[in-house]
């Protein structure tokens, strides 16, 4: 069946074109997006991902295209009428179609909008989490406000690339301190050897995960110790665990950080608990 996509106000086939030459997303990277997982139909953490469009957009000064209700209509009409129930739906929204010129437009335009619904696979996902991912390490070059949904993203896109050619799944990106931010499409976590977990502080140097916000609860309901700060590569090659979240991916374990084993090179008991957990829909 041939995909249908939601652009500023209709429906009709993915591969119609539709967006102006102009729209300063194409020119300028100028807007921002949000991706939902869907399963058996219901938008997983949708209250979440809703909340940090309306940030992102607000941090960039673009108005929300429709009301939240209204959006929500639009977002499960696009998966509807891709006749889905487990699905990735990507939104993206940009500031619209002006004249080119690096400022905002001198007169206000209407915000692009664009949704588009592709099937998922949660059993791939699972067989992945049950043998656990690879991850290979690579300078973090992005901007200074990745706490910002941006769909500027070539920085990503270069470790994510890296990341495939060496056969690992993703790149988790070290600062001039050589700490771990995060991956190119993932939040990163590790376990230590007492069994804390640990994640990076949401501040401006990483995306702030619905999933992350969600793993943080249930790690308070089941009562497993957390801190939230940097840590290095080297803690990290000498953890216990180590893990990604992302809403694609939820809760994946990784075994390989630069062709180094974590820990006996299989998925942890910790991480474990909190992707079935997860699954299970607790929310803590």
């Amino acid at each position: 069946m041939a995909r249908i996509a939601y652009v500023d106000g209709q429906y009709g086939p993915i591969d119609r074109p539709a967006i102006g030459i102009e729209d300063r997303g194409f020119q300028f990277a100028d807007g921002v997006y949000e991706v939902w997982s869907v399963k058996d139909g219901e938008f997983l953490d949708h209250p979440g991902h809703m909340a940090r469009l309306k940030r992102s957009l607000a941090e960039l000064r673009i108005p929300m295209p429709m009301s939240e209700a209204a959006l929500d209509v639009a977002l499960r009409e696009t998966l509807r009428r891709n006749r889905l129930m487990n699905a990735l739906v990507y939104l993206q929204v940009t500031r619209g179609v002006a004249k080119r010129d690096h400022a905002f437009p001198a007169k206000p335009v209407k915000p692009t909008m664009v949704i588009t619904a592709r099937p998922a696979s949660f059993s791939a996902v699972q067989a992945r989490a049950e043998t656990g991912i690879a991850v290979i390490t690579r300078p973090d070059e992005r901007w200074k406000r990745c706490d910002i949904k941006s769909i500027s993203l070539l920085p990503n896109v270069l470790a994510k690339q890296a990341a495939r050619e060496a056969g690992a799944f993703e790149a988790w990106l070290i600062n001039e301190a050589g700490e771990v931010t995060e991956g190119s499409s993932s939040n990163a976590w590790i376990v230590t050897g007492e069994g804390v977990l640990v994640t990076r502080k949401a501040d401006e140097a990483i995306l702030n995960g619905i999933t992350r916000q969600r793993v943080i609860r249930l790690a308070a309901a089941l009562g497993i110790p957390f801190e939230e700060r940097p840590f290095s590569l080297e803690e990290a090659l000498s953890a216990r665990e180590a893990f990604v979240s992302s809403a694609s991916s939820m809760v994946m374990p990784v075994v390989r950080i630069d062709d180094r084993a974590v820990a006996n090179g299989a998925p942890g008991s910790l991480a474990t608990a909190l992707r079935e957990a997860y699954l299970s829909g607790a929310d803590g």
